[in-house]
């Protein structure tokens, strides 16, 4: 038996790397019956059934400290989440919805703004205000002129990290100046449809210098909220949790309840409109969710 952690799986097949090789395994048919799906980031116990060709099966995937619904990845240390600043244009409540994921999951997050080269300034410092008073660390990137990519390389020593965010933001790309070995594909954004063109097809996770892993992962476009209790979602806004004390009710859910600190924050200005719209948004499709 080896030990080993999973770092891609494609058509019911799992890559598993094993010291400095790689297995391509399949899993045993116990863990369907236990309705387990190995997932990218598994440490796992593999029975090498054939060394020339490095073929193997998976006898037992260890237990994970956590699980991201969306990518599929388990045992994740920190979420940096890629958006651009323009091309695509950020989509703000979809990276509310990431950021509530990983917090939901315990991870240390970082926003990377990309492609910074394309905007002055004063055009995008409205979104690093706000996430930066909401808590979050901000790196602001552009590979074209090699911003930021020292200090994003730092942040991955040591760590597993995944890399999320919407198609065409330009994760492949800041990845592969971040560490040049990866060479991993990169593609445009269709100027038809706004988007990326989907160039990473499957979370796979990659070896780097410094202990580090980093997971690439498909674009997403959505993001549903069915996985969060509607009573927990203001502790994902780490922001709220200064004006928490502050409310009439222990059960308020800051909507319409008299006397809620999270409301007096929002209308004194130091909470965003944004991200509270993000708030009500979620409650809705948490609420609308439990009818069914």
């Amino acid at each position: 038996m080896y030990s080993g952690r999973l770092i891609k799986g494609i058509g019911g097949f799992y890559y598993v790397h094993v010291e400095d090789q790689v297995f391509e395994c399949k899993a045993r048919g116990l863990f369907r019956k236990k309705k387990i799906t190995p997932l990218v980031g598994d440490y796992v116990e593999i029975d090498v059934l054939d060394h020339k060709n490095k073929k193997g099966v998976i006898e037992d995937i260890k237990s994970r400290k956590n699980e991201l619904i969306r990518p599929s990845v388990s045992n994740i240390d920190q979420a940096i989440v890629v958006f651009a600043v323009t091309q695509p244009d950020p989509h703000l409540s979809l990276l509310d919805r990431f950021l509530v994921l990983a917090e939901s999951q315990r991870l240390n997050i970082i926003i990377c703004l990309n492609k910074i080269d394309l905007l002055e300034p004063a055009d995008y410092e409205e979104i690093v205000h706000t996430y930066r008073a909401a808590g979050y660390k901000i790196i602001l990137t552009s590979t074209k002129k090699e911003i930021g990519i020292e200090e994003l390389r730092h942040e991955l020593k040591n760590k597993t990290t995944v890399f999320a965010g919407p198609s065409g933001v330009g994760k492949s790309t800041l990845l592969n100046h971040v560490h040049p070995g990866l060479k991993l594909q990169t593609g445009e954004i269709s100027t038809k449809i706004s988007r990326g063109k989907h160039t990473t097809r499957h979370a796979e996770i990659m070896e780097i210098e410094e202990n580090g892993w980093v997971v690439d992962t498909p674009g997403f476009s959505s993001l549903d909220m069915n996985f969060i209790d509607e009573s927990d979602l203001h502790y994902y806004f780490p922001e709220y949790s200064f004006h928490l004390e502050n409310c009439k009710f222990n059960s308020c859910k800051h909507l319409n309840e008299p006397g809620c600190g999270v409301k007096e924050a929002l209308q004194s200005g130091k909470i965003s409109e944004s991200r509270y719209n993000s708030y009500v948004q979620f409650i809705e499709e948490i609420r609308k969710h439990r009818r069914y």
